[in-house]
């Protein structure tokens, strides 16, 4: 690591973060549909752009029609909190934590609703035994562990006649890997990862078994406005049909259905997979050549495909901090710094709007930021 000239070659489009995310390849904000802006979202025009969007998130997820599927405030946290103020509490709950945004809702759980959760944890890189889950109890877990690059391998440890439900937070998952929808009771996500969308919006898919939770069943605290889902004792059914809570960014829903379309043409699900796949083994590429790198997830199989959380050899946090400044000075890589709860290293995003030759350029760069940031 002696050679610190500057890579000949850099990303054409650097933007690696972890959320928000790249935006899809071609994008740019004239080319949005902007005939609903400045109009109520209440009006024809505005209902109708955001059941669109409804229908194409549905089309590209592959989800069945026993999901409801709902644009809520609060980007993914604000659609996962609305689930857990409003359906937990009916039986026991059990959280489990790899990563800081599990660990968020170990929190709500126990501070703030005082469920007493029965909390299984791991490590950062690390999975829980999922065979300890008593899914007699309500199950609250996340995917794709964005801040730790760890990820469940599949829906496989669900049972299907559990009596509890399953509450997935999916924000780095869905669009990027296979879910069995028929073992998710609740699922949540924003536009602003795998999509590349703005943040502020959450989406939140309902199954058959959280409707029947929600219509008989009243939390014992109350809830905010933004968090009602029922009315009378029924669901809102206008939410799953573009009739928003609260007023929403139309300018946001114009740019998700952007990301929406573009998905559409690549052959939907399948196609957002292939380049997310294609990306995740472009950075395994670099990590192998690299005796300095390594991965946090050291087990593959539930390793992440979209936030691939790295390991650099004698960084402290101070040194991944120079590491991302410098990589960022050149324009040749943003916002790759691990996420400030984890352990120091890198996290680069290879979801699908990222482009596979933008990962492959990024090889050189690391090195060149490792050797500088080293020689320093």
């Amino acid at each position: 690591m002696t050679d610190i000239t500057l890579p000949a070659r850099k990303p054409a489009r650097p933007h690696f973060s972890s959320g928000p995310c790249a935006k899809p390849p071609g994008y740019a904000p004239e080319k949005l549909t902007v005939e609903s802006l400045g109009r109520s979202h209440r009006a024809k025009i505005g209902k109708t752009r955001l059941a669109y969007c409804i229908d194409l998130m549905r089309e590209v997820l592959q989800l069945p029609d026993t999901h409801r599927i709902g644009i809520v405030p609060g980007s993914d946290t604000g659609a996962f909190e609305m689930a857990m103020w409003t359906m937990l509490g009916a039986r026991g709950v059990t959280t489990l934590a790899w990563e800081s945004f599990g660990e968020g809702w170990v929190t709500d759980a126990a501070k703030q609703l005082k469920l007493d959760p029965t909390v299984i944890r791991a490590d950062y890189g690390q999975l829980p035994d999922l065979t300890q889950v008593d899914w007699s109890t309500d199950v609250l877990f996340t995917w794709n562990g964005t801040t730790s690059g760890v990820r469940v391998p599949n829906a496989d440890f669900i049972p299907a006649d559990r009596e509890g439900l399953s509450f997935a937070d999916a924000t780095s998952a869905v669009f990027a890997y296979d879910i069995d929808w028929s073992k998710i009771d609740v699922a949540t996500f924003s536009w602003q990862k795998v999509l590349g969308g703005e943040g502020g919006h959450g989406v939140l898919i309902l199954g058959p078994r959280a409707v029947e939770r929600l219509e008989s069943y009243t939390p014992a605290w109350p809830l905010p406005k933004v968090f009602r889902l029922v009315s009378k004792g029924k669901l809102a059914e206008g939410v799953f049909k573009g009739e928003t809570i609260n007023t929403p960014s139309m300018l946001a829903v114009e740019d998700a259905i952007f990301a929406l379309e573009w998905a559409k043409g690549l052959g939907g699900l399948e196609g957002l997979k292939a380049r997310s796949d294609a990306n995740a083994a472009a950075l395994g590429k670099i990590v192998a050549d690299r005796d300095w790198l390594g991965h946090l997830a050291t087990d593959e199989a539930s390793r992440s495909k979209t936030s691939v959380c790295l390991t650099v050899e004698g960084a402290d946090a101070d040194f991944i901090k120079k590491f991302a400044a410098l990589l960022e000075k050149q324009d040749a890589a943003y916002d790759v710094a691990g996420y400030r709860d984890a352990p120091a290293g890198l996290r680069i995003w290879c979801g699908a709007t990222v482009d596979t030759a933008d990962i492959e350029a990024l090889g050189p760069w690391l090195d060149w930021a490792y050797a500088t940031a080293k020689a320093g």
